[in-house]
């Protein structure tokens, strides 16, 4: 893609955030602490309502006063109109219908900021590829991940994260807008990496999440995250990643905090599945996404088009949609043919 500087000036220009969901809410809120004027855009009329008289995301993010430099938004084109930069925080599975609102109103040279981890389920995209069918292939784009907790980035917590685009100037760009004392950003170019390490370990979460509902210990735990990282590489790498990359903060680093902590969603929707309850009804209870239960199937899928072997994603698929034991699932991978460890780690490599 063409290098180009005639977006890159970030002026007192108001920037949008799409989605008050937790972690968009987050990012607004860290962008607007910092003296930046911020549009968040608000999909449930209600909440737009709370945030609107409190200051409060009483939905997703209870207890945290927001910043005065927000202002909150019921029409996603008002809130990007006149922005230099979009930071995409919508769910992967609406991500494309998103996108559409927005595009009379994003000018051309606008960077869009991906905060979303997913893959598209009937393309089997990531998100940029979505951004380029939608918003056209010179679009700005650049993609934003790695191990962060929206409520630890809100108290202020130390934050690590990358931020990956095809433009040295859009990553460059995008890591001065983010970057404070408590909140430090990498970049590289290697946004299929990024992309997918952020994607997939939600997978990984649910998985290390059923260990845990099974009564199973840190043995189990941590053979999990160790060949979840090989299966994440072993897709990368055949789709164009760098595999130092999944080895970063995108990669690892986020497996590392989701597979160990009961704050990520997906943990805590494979806690309840490994005790035995229906997704059906661990769903019907959640007010916020976990985006590893869509994008179990699409890697699942796009893993059997591309013929990667990934038998903790085929696992973790086939307890959410096809009824399979917790235990059988644990059973099967653990009686796989025996292989020699560095052999199995360079078919990832």
């Amino acid at each position: 893609m063409k290098e180009s500087n005639s977006h890159l000036a970030l002026d007192s220009t108001p920037v949008a955030v799409i989605g008050a969901g937790s972690w968009g809410t987050a990012l607004a809120h860290h962008l607007g602490r910092h003296g930046r004027e911020v549009r968040l855009w608000v999909y449930e009329p209600e909440l737009l309502a709370i945030l609107c008289q409190k200051r409060e995301n009483t939905f997703f993010l209870p207890g945290v006063k927001l910043s005065s430099h927000l202002s909150f938004f019921g029409e996603a084109a008002e809130a990007v109109r006149g922005a230099p930069v979009v930071i995409m925080a919508a769910p992967s599975h609406v991500f494309r219908q998103v996108l559409g609102l927005l595009q009379s109103a994003a000018s051309p040279e606008v960077v869009f900021v991906s905060a979303t981890k997913g893959i598209e389920n009937e393309t089997l995209l990531t998100m940029e590829g979505v951004v380029r069918e939608v918003l056209g292939p010179e679009r700005p784009y650049a993609i934003l991940s790695g191990p962060s907790f929206a409520r630890e980035v809100v108290q202020n917590q130390p934050t690590v994260v990358t931020v990956a685009s095809r433009q040295r100037s859009v990553a460059k760009l995008v890591q001065r807008l983010f970057s404070t004392p408590t909140f430090r950003v990498y970049t590289t170019f290697d946004v299929t990496g990024v992309e997918l390490g952020g994607a997939l370990k939600n997978i990984m979460a649910l998985g290390a999440g059923i260990l845990e509902g099974l009564g199973l210990g840190a043995n189990p735990r941590a053979a999990l995250i160790t060949r979840g990282l090989a299966e994440i590489a072993r897709l990368g790498v055949r789709l164009g990643a760098n595999p130092m990359t999944l080895s970063g903060l995108s990669g690892l680093g986020d497996l590392v905090l989701t597979c160990t902590s009961s704050q990520s969603r997906n943990y805590q929707v494979g806690v309840q599945l490994g005790a035995g309850k229906r997704l059906p009804d661990i769903l019907a209870e959640m007010k916020m996404v976990a985006e590893g239960v869509k994008n179990a199937a699409a890697a699942y899928f796009l893993a059997q088009k591309l013929g990667v072997e990934m038998p903790i994603v085929e696992q973790v698929y086939r307890i959410l949609y096809e009824n399979h034991s917790p235990r059988e699932a644990v059973r099967i991978l653990m009686t796989r043919a025996l292989k020699d460890e560095i052999d199995a780690l360079a078919e990832s490599w």
